[in-house]
């Protein structure tokens, strides 16, 4: 009896593992039928629109005169900039910054020094947000009108965006997609398959880099705001299985 048991007990045994091995060896098989393939989905673009970012600074030793002239120059700001054909509502000025500012004064040894104050540094900040971004771009590029006035003006260069980029974005990925699939139906042929269902897809970096320049890519994604012509580049990674 006990003999019978084991020897049902051991082709049991092998059974299981046969099919084990078995099923390992279909789904390697399985795994083996496929192809891998990478999509790309490439446009050029224009920004619609522009960030321009400025301050302006005045310095006295009391603190009233001081705010008064920064006062008078954010009005001729706000006049100047409206005058060129900016809406007073795509222009925002920002809270007022006060710094005191000293000097170190020196004995004869350079040994001793004591500070010296030297008076009030105020300073604001403005911003223009447009879609007339030609305007825009204009306008920054003559703002030294400004410091013919008298005004002590700092100007940043503009930053340029695209406001539809969700749906750049997807119409990107479908493209992408459908390069993939052209790539794989070829491989495909070629080995003399068919091309069957997706497997797998997993989406690459989303780039966005200057037109026609030599910037670099990122691994974590490039977002270019220093160009008005852009260029903008998604990968797919796609997995095909193979009839």
């Amino acid at each position: 009896m006990k003999y019978h048991l084991s020897a049902i007990f051991i082709s049991l045994s092998v059974i299981v593992t046969a099919l084990i091995f078995s099923n390992a060896f279909l789904n390697r098989n399985r795994s083996e039928n496929t192809i891998n393939v990478t999509g790309l989905g490439k446009t050029n673009f224009t920004s619609d629109l522009i960030v321009w970012k400025g301050s302006f600074t005045r310095k006295q030793l009391k603190l009233k005169v001081a705010y008064a002239q920064l006062e008078s120059d954010r009005k001729a700001i706000l006049d100047y900039l409206t005058s060129k054909g900016i809406e007073e509502d795509q222009i925002v000025f920002f809270a007022v910054d006060i710094n005191k500012e000293y000097k170190e004064i020196y004995n004869s040894n350079y040994k001793t020094r004591t500070r010296e104050f030297t008076g009030y540094r105020l300073r604001q900040g403005v911003q223009v947000e447009s879609g007339n971004v030609d305007l825009v771009e204009e306008v920054s590029r003559k703002v030294t009108e400004l410091i013919n006035q008298g005004i002590e003006f700092y100007s940043n260069a503009p930053e340029y965006y695209y406001t539809k980029l969700a749906e750049l974005k997807i119409q990107m990925i479908a493209d992408a997609t459908q390069d993939a699939r052209i790539r794989a139906e070829k491989i495909a042929e070629n080995s003399g398959g068919t091309l069957g269902k997706v497997s797998k897809a997993s989406m690459g970096v989303f780039q966005i880099i200057a037109q026609n320049s030599n910037e670099d890519y990122s691994w974590g994604g490039s977002f270019n705001t220093t160009a008005k012509n852009k260029t903008a580049t998604i990968t797919m990674r796609l997995q095909y299985q193979v009839d």
